[in-house]
């Protein structure tokens, strides 16, 4: 996943930062004039075009480091301090050679914010839950997880030890899709029912083949206190919208083992509740 990658990437940050600020501390140069301008070269073109794509993956590298300072949910003050120290980290000043001294203060920050938004995250959710629960059929868990039938399947339903076939979309609480089976070149995901986020497990033995359900799911039963960053918050309520296709042969004993997952499925992600953690 994307903030696994990066965390290399974190020294390349200081030169992008102090580029940006030595270029907006220097006016740029005057071109000079010409009577006309001169029709482009083939060569010029193609030059033109890699300072294009350089500039570009130079962006791409600024958003995906930004990533790793998501925990933190900085205020623009406050990234403009971490901004500086970047700068004087890449140039090597005095003042950012005892940095490593408050790495305790560092993870201290970072728990107590990502404490914070949870708590806001939880109340936000505990509404949308309350909301979702007038509707028809809507039944809550003993969990906390809503499940509402959209269709009632003919089929069998799967047990713990199953693996099944899904269609899915998730979404966040603001109505914003996270991950679905279409992202994923609209093919089903083939999960086991025993090696997902809790809620995945308890909705999906409540459905038969051939059904369709919505399932809203607290924190606690889905990624937790620690989210699943970027796309979901430490303490989010989570959306989704299951049909359960079929249930899946066992794999054979040669094929034991992890179940492959899409990145930012209900399983690939590790879990925060009372559960064993997810591969």
């Amino acid at each position: 996943m994307n903030q696994f990658v990066t965390r290399g990437l974190l020294p390349a940050l200081s030169l992008l930062l102090a580029g940006i600020a030595m270029a907006a501390d220097t006016p740029p140069a005057a071109a000079p004039k010409s009577a006309a301008p001169a029709a482009k070269t083939d060569t010029a073109a193609k030059s033109d075009s890699a300072d294009s794509d350089q500039e570009k993956a130079l962006y791409a590298l600024g958003v995906l480091l930004s990533r790793n300072l998501d925990g933190f949910t900085l205020s623009e003050a406050e990234f403009a301090h971490v901004r500086n120290g970047f700068i004087d980290g890449y140039h090597h000043k005095p003042a950012a050679a005892t940095a490593e001294a408050s790495l305790p203060q560092i993870q201290a920050l970072q728990r107590t914010r990502a404490l914070a938004l949870a708590a806001h995250e939880k109340e936000l959710g505990q509404a949308y839950l309350d909301k979702a629960a007038a509707a028809p059929g809507a039944v809550r868990t003993a969990d906390g997880m809503l499940y509402i039938p959209v269709a009632v399947g003919s089929g069998p339903s799967p047990i713990h030890s199953d693996r099944v076939k899904v269609n899915y979309e998730g979404r966040l609480t603001d109505g914003t899709v996270f991950d679905s089976s279409a992202q994923h070149g609209g093919q089903p995901a083939t999960l086991s029912v025993g090696n997902i986020i809790p809620c995945w497990t308890a909705a999906l033995q409540l459905m038969k083949v051939g059904g369709k359900s919505r399932i809203v799911c607290p924190s606690a039963v889905a990624y937790g206190d620690r989210g699943a960053p970027p796309k979901i918050k430490p303490g989010a309520t989570l959306e989704f919208d299951i049909e359960l296709l079929s249930i899946e042969p066992p794999l054979p004993p040669s094929g034991a083992g992890t179940l492959p997952t899409l990145p930012g499925a209900p399983g690939s992600a590790p879990q925060a509740a009372p559960k064993s953690p997810q591969p």
